[in-house]
């Protein structure tokens, strides 16, 4: 029998040769390491992360038109509660009313409202009674029925010489036949027209030659009956603002709005009286200047 083979101690295993510790090293190439820094605690007052977003506020109450059965009363309980200034003039003075019967559509309103810009009342009536006139239809009918004269296509029809014979400007005329020519199209229209909020009749109805912020303000106080309207570009509200609360300067639109907050949602009423207390002190000194000078 053989005798085994003896096995090697690790002691006695003879080390590679040199050649293959050269095959076997793995080649090493130095990498810069980056050093990230740790994050900042954070420091005592540090803005927090946003809150959630609130919820929407409701939109108000869609109040209804100063025409509507006892909506003036309404207004006036709240104005004179809201401003005891503005309640010595509510009482001084007879109350608005407004027409409780429908007024005109949208489109005979608004071509009244370009007739009626920068005259006098009493040269504006004369000139809108002829504007009726030139319309054959409105010419033969009562008045309460002639407003369904004024049409679109009826004043399309109108020459701007026409317009001009009855005292109506050529550019007044050419504000009109673009008023015409927009409801024609079917870009406006009368119930649209009604069912537009403030924001929505301004950004539409100035789209129209010749009508302005302040003609929309009209528009919607005295055809639409709306409550909440403040026309703060009007120079007889802001004039009626100075003299209501003794201020030195005319106040400007901004600042008529800020002071006319309290007024709301019946804004359309405490202007109405703006206007009825600048006629009074008018009247006021019309008579002692009279009884000055007899």
């Amino acid at each position: 029998m053989g005798r085994p083979a003896r096995s090697r101690s690790p002691a006695t295993v003879p080390p590679p040769a040199a050649t293959e510790l050269r095959s076997t090293r793995i080649s090493f190439r130095s990498r810069k390491i980056v050093k990230t820094p740790p994050a900042k605690p954070l420091a005592t007052g540090a803005v927090a992360p946003p809150a959630p977003a609130p919820a929407p506020a409701p939109l108000p109450p869609v109040l209804p038109a100063l025409s509507s059965p006892g909506e003036i009363a309404s207004a006036l309980r709240h104005l004179q509660a809201a401003d005891p200034l503005l309640s010595a003039v509510i009482a001084s003075t007879e109350a608005p009313t407004f027409a409780a019967s429908p007024s005109l559509p949208a489109f005979h309103s608004l071509a009244r409202s370009i007739l009626y810009q920068q005259l006098a009342t009493s040269a504006a009536d004369a000139i809108y009674a002829r504007f009726l006139a030139l319309l054959p239809s409105a010419s033969a009918a009562a008045s309460a029925a002639a407003s369904d004269a004024v049409t679109p296509a009826a004043v399309l029809a109108l020459a701007t010489a026409d317009l001009r014979t009855i005292g109506v400007s050529g550019r007044k005329a050419s504000y009109l036949h673009d008023l015409a020519t927009r409801f024609a199209a079917g870009e406006l229209y009368d119930s649209a027209v009604a069912a537009m909020d403030e924001s929505e009749l301004l950004a539409e109805l100035t789209k129209v030659k010749g009508v302005g912020e302040w003609t929309v303000h009209m528009f919607m106080i005295f055809s639409l009956h709306r409550p909440d309207v403040l026309p703060c570009g009007d120079l007889g509200v802001r004039k009626g603002v100075q003299e209501l609360y003794k201020l030195k300067a005319l106040p400007k639109p901004e600042e008529l709005a800020a002071m006319c907050e309290r007024w709301r949602p019946y804004r359309s009423v405490g202007a109405w009286y703006m206007w009825r207390l600048m006629e009074s002190k008018s009247a006021a000194a019309k008579k002692k200047k009279g009884n000055a000078s007899s």
